[in-house]
């Protein structure tokens, strides 16, 4: 630090000091200010200039320096003053402080921090550079911040000072305002019933309702912004175009037909979207073949010598399709069209905030050459995901097998390898060994099913080995081979054995290593959607984009994928969308559940014991093993569990993890109790039908009974028994 700036950081810390150090803050509290209010009244009587000079030169001072008693020498100044010569006193001189607070932390303290950040502060320059006259405005529009914090911040960027200083003069002005008003109601004050004076009251009205009034007057800026290179129509074809027919656009196009707005559906492809065609429907309708092909090799565990299920694996898949074809009518174009949607056959691209031009398809989805361009009030983008094939060397010149493609097999592979230890690669890894298939599946972490708990982990990965399926765990895989007599490699290396690299052999491939969200083809580029680190669309809790009238749900927004979060946020962003100019709804994130329908079965809803570790939340655990339900070991199905997390020493459910038969139905319970506040007493309380699954729930309510039995209670009690028997 040169000698300059020493210079000024010594002067700074040092009125800093001595304004603590001589008391001077005694002379800054609503009590004093009251006290010399009638002096300073009578001095500005006698001598208006030098008085309002001073007061002046004091109010810069207190905010140069970043000193408490700002906001209450703006309420003097109301007292002092009255309301116009305040308000011109005040707003001068916030403004000039504010300044010379910036200009001290830029002089002495921007080199400095520019060391330590280095190209973190460039990044951030950039930024002010574009946006930072804005930004400015609209923290200095909401009192919540406080100001000294914004002066001292902003004056590590490179914000000019001609901008700081006008900005902060325009936006601290509607704040002023008020403080200042109500200091001059404050002034007239000769008892406490004049704090029931309506125009007090008012005045503090006025100071409690102006976050929202700045967070309105913000939002309306920042649409103008976004807006302004754009023409709007004069009129509208449509109230709502929703483009994508998945779970989150067919509820989105369906809640909006029923309050009779004008709807139009844009798909692509097929209805239904990835759930119906290529994820959920199908895939259920596999596990149940798989597992009554399982359920044949055990015959004797349920007293049969031999039970003979014979089966070709293209007789299979082509059940597949038929359930699927038996579930298509449900989210069909001639339905959704008897609703009242308008459903359209094309490829949509949205070319301004409130038109898309529309692609047209034939029956079939081939384009047809033709176009269509709507114009409409709001958007709701539910383009979903699709499978992600990363970059791995090799992998582009092998037929890879997904969740989308994998449904055209009809000769089951001999050696499937399988990429991959989430949710879908479990459930279609068990899947294909139960159907005869040898399984190798491969996870680069230290176990499958990663987001659970490592014990339920541990019970799916023991099923896995015991069903004859080679689970890799910590292998990363590091390039694929095709060899001259065609047989096909995986190099993978042992991240729990210092890099040592394995060859595994396989038939066909199938990656199942995540979704990416869809969004290239459809124009969010051209109008500067932003896109998150997770590659998914950016929205805020209202689900709307950078643009308040183009919402986004679904896969394609995250933060969950799953088909029935979709249609969850699908309600959030419709109703938004038509009905967000009198009241928006904040989306709700709180309790979601999911499964993976394995065997066990895996079903979970809110915190389990990793995620309430890794945020810091207290809790206790409470088990009940499956392997005691009377109902279970009549079914052959004695295994699992069901653990819950509590608050400690309340009963108030903080998550749920299932593990067993039928733990997707069996969750629904806790799922309703979260949702409806209802703790783990209530579901004790419950009748639950003998002998079924079910009971479970009840019994794992009564294990966290048990552990909070009233002891010194029922030693009393005790006493009075024995009292009694005497």
């Amino acid at each position: 630090m040169n000698k300059k700036k020493l210079l000024v950081f010594v002067l700074v810390v040092g009125a800093i000091v001595a304004f603590w150090y001589l008391g001077l803050g005694r002379y800054f509290t609503l009590e004093s200010i009251k006290a010399q209010q009638a002096g300073l009244a009578e001095a500005f009587a006698a001598k208006p200039w030098q008085t309002a000079l001073t007061f002046f030169g004091v109010y810069v001072a207190v905010t140069a320096l970043s000193l408490p008693g700002a906001a209450l020498l703006t309420l003097l100044a109301g007292a002092i003053f009255g309301f116009g010569w305040g308000l011109l006193i005040v707003s001068f001189a916030s403004s000039i402080g504010a300044t010379l607070a910036f200009l001290a932390a830029r002089f002495v303290l921007r080199d400095w921090v520019k060391g330590k950040l280095g190209g973190k502060l460039a990044a951030i320059d950039r930024g002010i550079e574009r946006e930072g006259a804005f930004y400015l405005f609209t923290l200095r529009l909401v009192p919540a911040f406080p100001f000294w914090v914004i002066n001292l911040v902003m004056g590590l960027t490179s914000l000019p000072v001609r901008t700081f200083y006008w900005v902060s003069q325009v936006g601290m002005l509607l704040g002023t305002m008020v403080y200042v008003n109500v200091g001059t109601q404050l002034a007239q004050l000769e008892s406490l019933a004049g704090i029931l004076s309506p125009v007090l009251i008012g005045s503090f009205v006025l100071l409690g309702i102006l976050p929202l009034v700045a967070k309105r007057i913000v939002e309306t800026m920042k649409s103008r912004r976004v807006y302004e290179r754009w023409d709007r129509p004069a009129t509208y074809d449509r109230n709502l175009i929703v483009i994508g027919g998945g779970s989150a656009g067919l509820v989105s196009s369906l809640i909006g037909a029923s309050v009779k707005a004008k709807v139009t559906l844009v798909e692509g492809h097929k209805m239904g979207g990835d759930c119906l065609n290529y994820g959920c429907v199908p895939s259920k309708a596999l596990i149940k073949s798989a597992k009554i092909a399982n359920l044949s090799r055990h015959a004797a565990h349920y007293g049969m010598e031999r039970i003979d299920v014979r089966f070709s694996f293209a007789d299979v898949m082509a059940r597949v399709q038929r359930v699927v074809a038996a579930v298509a009518p449900h989210d069909s174009e001639e339905r959704y069209q008897g609703l009242g949607v308008d459903v359209v056959r094309g490829h949509a691209r949205i070319t301004s905030p409130w038109t898309v031009e529309i692609a047209l398809h034939d029956a079939h989805g081939r384009p047809t050459g033709e176009h269509r361009t709507l114009s409409t009030r709001s958007i709701v983008i539910a383009t979903g995901a699709q499978p992600l094939v990363p970059p791995i060397p090799g992998l582009a010149e092998l037929e890879v097998l997904t969740s989308d493609n994998i449904w055209q097999l009809r000769e089951l592979p001999r050696r499937l390898l399988v990429l991959g230890g989430g949710p879908i690669g479990c459930e279609l890894a068990q899947s294909f060994a139960r159907l005869g298939a040898q399984v190798i599946q491969v996870e680069m972490v230290s176990r499958l099913m990663a987001r659970e708990d490592p014990e339920i982990s541990q019970r799916v990965m023991a099923t896995f080995r015991a069903e004859g399926i080679d689970v890799r765990v910590n292998h990363k895989a590091v390039h694929f081979e095709k060899r001259a007599d065609g047989t096909k490699i995986l190099v993978a290396e042992r991240v729990d054995a210092a890099g040592e690299r394995v060859e595994i052999e396989f038939d066909a491939v199938l990656c199942a290593l995540g979704r990416s969200a869809r969004l290239t083809g459809y124009g969010l580029e051209d109008l500067e959607i932003p896109v998150g680190k997770r590659r998914t669309i950016e929205v805020d809790e209202f689900l709307r984009t950078n643009y308040p009238n183009i919402f986004a749900a679904g896969d394609v927004a995250g933060p969950y994928q799953f088909t029935h979060t979709a249609a969850h946020m699908a309600w959030f962003a419709s109703v938004n969308a038509l009905f967000g100019r009198f009241k928006r709804f904040r989306v709700d994130y709180r309790v979601i559940p999911w499964a993976t329908f394995t065997e066990p079965e895996v079903a979970r809803v809110g915190l389990n014991e990793t995620d309430a570790k890794e945020q810091g939340i207290a809790y206790e655990v409470s088990r009940y093993g499956i392997d005691d339900l009377d109902r279970a070991i009549a079914d052959g199905v004695d295994h699992g569990e069901v653990k819950i997390l509590t608050v400690p020493g309340k009963d108030r459910i903080l998550g749920v993890t299932i593990v067993g038969e039928h733990a997707g139905d069996l969750i629904a319970e806790f799922v309703l109790a979260m949702k409806q506040g209802l703790g783990l007493k209530k579901i004790l309380g419950t009748i639950h039908i003998y002998p079924t699954l079910a009971e479970s729930n009840k019994y794992a309510a009564g294990e966290w009974q048990k552990a909070h039995i009233p002891t010194k209670l029922l030693e009393w009690v005790a006493r009075y028994h024995a009292w009694e028997r005497s």
